[in-house]
């Protein structure tokens, strides 16, 4: 795709400890989610969530997960560093489809809160 892997939107998929809420964090490909500073956020513990709770939140299997056009809506974070760039890739359903938007779009389709995810 000839892009840099910051570009890279990861969606990824984490469950709410205390009230089993799937919760989408759209990361930019070179950080790591600090589940502790998510956790603070929204006030309960979280865990990555397992393939199978994937599947049955989201519509989606592990590996193709989209930002958006999930089963249900969810709450979502944003990766701050993403809006660094006027385009990002995100998988498209398939571990073997992406597509192209821009930062300010994934945000508003995805009703993402803008935070600092690391």
């Amino acid at each position: 795709m000839g892009c840099q892997v910051g570009q890279i939107v990861k969606s990824l998929i984490f469950r709410t400890k205390e009230s089993n809420r799937a919760i989408l964090i759209a990361a930019s490909g070179i950080n790591r989610v600090s589940e502790a500073h998510i956790a603070s956020l929204l006030g309960e513990p979280i865990e990555k969530a397992d393939a199978e709770f994937v599947k049955e939140k989201m519509g989606f299997a592990i590996g193709g997960v989209p930002p958006l056009g999930h089963r249900t809506r969810l709450e979502a974070f944003v990766d701050e560093d993403l809006l660094q760039y006027e385009v990002v890739w995100a998988a498209a359903g398939t571990p073997c489809a992406v597509f192209a938007l821009s930062s300010a779009d994934l945000v508003r389709m995805t009703g993402g809160r803008v935070v600092c995810i690391k």
